[in-house]
């Protein structure tokens, strides 16, 4: 998959200046099309809302959000200007998770940002990047909310199993895995055999990217007294990854449970870049 079509959500959080420059480098990288897109969360327009609140109040908070929405352009701009990219702003009213996911289904990859439990900033909305990840369909890089990322894919570590969620995240990753400089496939409390990750779990999918010319190293890792979670946040580390592959694991269909553990884990303690498929 080549990446011609990016699209980045904007927000006003203190952390979006750097996501937007990790989306400006991978769209040069790339000559790829650049989206902004901020999404103007305006007040339910209900009667029990209004009541409640008063129109004066309503109107206050919808003229304070299309504000934020021009405070967020300006950075935008400011930070494209001079980068030579085919870019685009977009800001447009409505829910944010869903406008979010709608508009990523149109591009190869999009770029969120890390939930920040200890804040919600205008164009942010708490189901995020969780609801994008189970809807759009198209691999979501989530960037952290801490901290700047000027190389991303330059070692990469793949949490390998051996599912549907793995399969389409080292498929989506391949853009990112044939540049990478150092790969390793990490499969973690694996299970062998051939209903599972096959007796060597790795080796199979190492293969296979072998046929594509990219060279990875396998590796598995059993610890009982460490989450899933942990041990791959712990393994990056030591690697020295700064890209983390994974599938969204998970075992229910219903919304409310899709999200396995192990990924729940990862996106409220990331450290470093997650690219990630369902």
């Amino acid at each position: 998959m080549a990446l011609k079509d990016i699209l980045v959500h904007i927000d006003n959080s203190p952390s979006c200046p750097a996501r937007l420059d990790v989306a400006i480098d991978l769209a040069r990288e790339n000559d790829a099309h650049l989206a902004g897109l901020y999404v103007i969360g305006l007040a339910p327009i209900h009667q029990y809302a209004e009541a409640d609140l008063g129109p004066e109040l309503i109107e206050a908070h919808d003229r304070y959000m299309r504000e934020a929405s021009k405070e967020a352009e300006q950075m935008f701009k400011e930070r494209i200007g001079g980068a030579g990219l085919d870019a685009e702003w977009r800001s447009v009213e409505g829910n944010v998770s869903e406008t979010v996911a709608l508009n990523a289904r149109y591009a190869d990859l999009a770029i969120l940002g890390q939930r920040n439990v200890e804040r919600l900033d205008p164009g942010t909305a708490p189901e995020m990047p969780e609801h994008t990840v189970l809807d759009v369909g198209r691999p979501v890089l989530i960037v952290p909310h801490g901290g700047e990322f000027p190389a991303i894919g330059k070692r990469v570590i793949v949490a390998w199993k051996a599912n549907r969620g793995g399969a389409r995240a080292v498929n989506d990753s391949l853009v990112f895995l044939k540049k990478a400089e150092k790969i390793l496939i990490l499969s973690v409390n694996p299970r062998g055999g051939i209903s599972a990750g096959g007796e060597v779990p790795g080796d199979d999918i190492a293969r296979h990217l072998a046929r594509h010319g990219i060279d990875a190293e396998v590796a598995q890792v059993t610890k009982e007294e460490l989450s899933v979670g942990e041990m791959l946040l712990s393994r990056a580390a030591e690697f020295g990854a700064d890209l983390l592959v994974m599938g969204a694991f998970g075992r229910s269909r219903w919304r409310s449970m899709i999200l396995g553990g192990v990924t729940r884990r990862i996106l409220a303690e990331m450290t470093l870049p997650v690219l990630i498929s369902r």
